[in-house]
């Protein structure tokens, strides 16, 4: 091989693995879940962003335990395909304490076909769901919910800014509320827009809360 050659399959290379690198970079919320201040699993959320689309895939993992013995498991795996800020393709699968369930999303031009156990919804338009990586979904008035398929009405304010503690450190956060078909949930970010934490209340009066690990 000619050296002319060589350098240009060496620079091909090097162009290849860094638009593979470019391809494969992800980010990661890797949240603790709390009920009433006890650990109680986990719920990691994974972006990768190619420039053109972005895929999100969640994974959550509950289980109370009452005097040692398992009362309640909660498990929910989703895979969100995204165009800018909207949704174009999901599916989910839920299993709450046994009832399962499962949500598929695909968007066809300007429309989102949702199939759910509440059936079959053509949604007009830009579709987001409860997606708290995103603050966008800070502006809009219906969110799609992934668990059950219904497209929520909603209600968003903003809270204030207050110190919170994130990974043993405290930091001022922007608080905001979501209020929709379910109970409120309060979410932070930082002055970047980094999603920090979540809170809600749960059956019973209980709190649950996210911390980043």
């Amino acid at each position: 091989m000619r050296p002319g050659l060589l350098a240009a399959g060496l620079l091909a290379a090097a162009s290849m693995a860094g638009a593979s690198t470019a391809a494969a970079e992800s980010r990661v919320w890797d949240f603790r879940a709390y009920l009433d201040g006890a650990p109680i699993g986990y719920h990691r959320f994974t972006l990768s962003d190619d420039g053109a689309t972005r895929e999100l895939k969640s994974e959550t993992r509950f289980e109370v335990r009452v005097l040692l013995i398992p009362a309640y498991r909660y498990s929910h795996d989703a895979t969100e395909r995204w165009r800018g800020d909207c949704v174009e393709r999901l599916t989910a699968r839920t299993d709450d304490n046994g009832k399962r369930s499962n949500v598929n999303a695909l968007r066809e031009g300007e429309r989102l076909t949702v199939t759910s156990a509440r059936g079959l919804e053509v949604l007009d338009g830009c579709v987001m769901t409860f997606a708290y990586w995103n603050p966008r979904i800070l502006r809009q008035s219906r969110l799609l919910n992934a668990q059950t398929g219904a497209y929520e009405t909603t209600r968003i304010a903003a809270l204030g800014e207050e110190t919170i503690n994130v990974r043993g450190a405290r930091v001022m956060a922007r608080r905001y509320r979501i209020d929709g078909a379910g109970s409120p949930i309060d979410l932070w970010y930082s002055a970047n827009d980094e999603w920090l934490a979540l809170e809600s209340a749960v059956a019973g009066g209980r709190r649950l809360r996210y911390a980043l690990d």
